[in-house]
């Protein structure tokens, strides 16, 4: 049986380029990650940039990504009760 592929064309900016790149994938694939896409209101081109952009991103990328991590983190950190000690056995006891 011949799987069907779904061709479509990335746009790609990097150092004010455009780089055009033709990828080949299974025509599900494709529409089920449009379906993703429009869930979270983006586009399957913008969802493989950001792919393409944590994989193989610069420096400045990965930084933004961290010191959004650290501030969230920060933000909305856990509390625990005064005393608390993580115990793993606990957390497996049912």
């Amino acid at each position: 049986m011949m799987i069907k592929a779904a061709c479509f064309k990335l746009y790609y900016r990097k150092w004010g380029g455009v780089m055009n790149i033709t990828l080949s994938a299974d025509a599900k694939l494709v529409r089920a990650t449009r379906r993703y896409a429009d869930r979270h209101n983006t586009s399957l081109n913008n969802l493989l940039r950001q792919y393409m952009q944590t994989i193989g991103g610069d420096d400045k990328f990965h930084a933004q990504r961290a010191e959004e991590f650290k501030r969230l983190a920060t933000e909305h950190a856990g509390r625990s009760e005064q005393g608390f000690v993580f115990d793993r056995e606990d957390i497996h006891r049912r």
